[in-house]
Order: structure tokens, then C-alpha cells, then sequence
């Protein structure tokens, strides 16, 4: 058959990371999917399949660089190359004001939202760059606007999306770049939600509240196409750019039948 791309896909279990994986499936790929959940994960691999990609699967914590080493190396075996890598898993804990927060687990949410992706450029990059691949970053508005009680998770999606625009500087051979995949129905809106009124002012909880309530949550195949596009068709110039998942440019193509 025609030459498959080849894409890593971390937190790719569930919400957005496992529809990017089922979308890069119906469009032929071969993905490693990484995440923690073993059940799980082998659920989006058969879904992968499914559609008609191919799939390996690595169980790990992507904070783990050990982790991030071994997803690499099995992808190189099993296919030989990496045409892309899309960094989604991320966790939004601990909700605290800085003031109090848990340093530990502050640590953890970096190791999670920053070191694991940095891993995985550093150790995917001569791969990537042998194949002029590209990088695709899931950050979060949380990269510019601030939200009390998760300056973790807002620091993290900063320094993530600047070492995007670093990345994007260091390697030109590839084409990297960072997309806000908007207010999503995930395990991490219900973290929001359930915790929201303990750790927010009022009116923020009540914000996430009302997202849920309204059916204004997007469900994760909106995003997930249009990250699974651009780690597949992202023009070159487009490198270092933060873009809206739902920009024309990017939506309007990503919801074509076939690409």
C-alpha cells in the first residue's frame, strides 16, 4: 500500500488523545499510543485498527523519560520512522492557590505537561528531522490567561507553548507547533467541575459548571481531527505558531472526509 505516516500519540486512552489516534487510523497511519491505562489503551489500538491504521501501544507515564525513551525505540522498530508526534497527555492538578498548593504535586504536573514533551522532542527529534516531521503541542488558552487555582497547570502550558516556538527555531527541518484545542468534554472539564467550587472564586466554578450544563463542551473528535490534520498537513510556514483548533484554516480541511 502507499507509504503510511507514522505518528506517536501520548494520552492517547481516552478524550482527545485517543480521537486524534482514531482519526490518524481512518486516514491509514501506523501510531504508538502511549498512556497509563492499560484497558484502555488497548481499546483505542483496536479502534485504531479498526478504521483501518496500524498500532502499537506502550503502558507508561510520559513524566517518566524512561518512558519516553522506550516509545521512541519501539516506534523505530515496529516502523522504522516517525512522521509526526502529537504531545497530548496532560493532567490539570492539583487545583490549589499558590499560596498552599502541594509542591510535589506541582512538581508532577510539570513533569507531565512539560518534561514529558520535551522528552519525547529530545529523543524523537533525528527521526523527525530525517523525515522533515512535524510536532503538533496540545496546549490550552491557560497558556495567556490566567485561572486562579491552576497556576500549575497555566505555567505548564506556557513554558510548553515557548518551547514550541524554540523547537520550531532549533530543528527547521521540522515543523512544530502548538494548538488550543478549546473547552473539550474530558476527564479534565469533570475534574473542574467537581473540584471548581472547593479551590475557585465562585464565579469561575460556576463558569465550568455552566460550560457542562449549556452543552458547550466540544466533544473530543472536533479537536481530535484537527490536530490529527495538522500533524499530517501542517504547512512548513506554519512552525511555531499557538493556533485555534477551530481556525478555517485548519477546521475546514481537518472535516473532509478523506485527507
Amino acid at each position: 500500500m502507499p507509504h503510511r505516516p507514522i505518528v506517536i500519540v501520548t494520552g492517547a486512552s481516552r478524550g482527545i488523545g485517543a480521537a486524534v489516534a482514531r482519526r490518524l487510523g481512518e486516514s491509514g497511519a501506523g501510531v504508538t499510543l502511549l498512556a497509563r491505562s492499560e484497558p484502555r489503551l488497548e481499546a483505542a489500538a483496536d479502534a485504531v485498527r479498526a478504521a483501518g491504521g496500524l498500532a502499537e501501544t506502550v503502558v507508561g507515564d510520559v513524566s517518566d523519560p524512561e518512558v519516553c525513551r522506550e516509545t521512541v525505540e519501539r516506534t523505530l522498530d515496529r516502523f522504522g520512522r516517525i512522521d509526526g508526534l502529537v504531545n497530548n497527555a496532560g493532567v490539570i492538578e492539583p487545583l490549589s492557590v499558590t499560596g498552599v498548593a502541594d509542591l510535589s504535586r506541582w512538581r508532577y504536573n510539570l513533569e507531565v505537561n512539560v518534561y514529558g514533551p520535551f522528552a519525547l522532542m529530545r529523543y524523537a527529534s533525528e527521526a523527525l528531522r530525517k523525515r522533515h516531521g512535524r510536532v503538533v503541542n496540545v496546549s490550552s488558552g491557560a497558556a495567556s490567561r490566567p485561572i486562579p487555582a491552576a497556576g500549575a497547570y497555566c505555567a505548564a502550558k506556557a513554558a510548553l507553548t515557548h518551547l514550541t516556538r524554540v523547537f520550531a527555531e532549533e530543528e527547521p527541518a521540522v515543523t512544530a507547533l502548538c494548538v488550543r484545542p478549546g473547552v473539550v468534554d474530558t476527564a479534565m472539564q469533570a475534574v473542574l467541575r467537581r473540584q471548581g467550587p472547593e479551590h475557585m472564586p465562585p464565579e469561575d466554578a460556576a463558569f465550568y459548571q455552566q460550560l457542562h450544563e449549556e452543552g458547550r463542551l466540544e466533544p473530543p473528535e472536533v479537536p481530535g481531527r484537527a490536530i490529527a490534520w495538522l500533524v499530517l498537513h501542517a504547512p512548513k510556514e506554519w512552525s511555531g505558531s499557538f493556533l485555534d483548533y477551530d481556525d478555517p484554516m485548519i477546521a475546514a480541511p481537518a472535516a473532509q472526509p478523506s485527507w
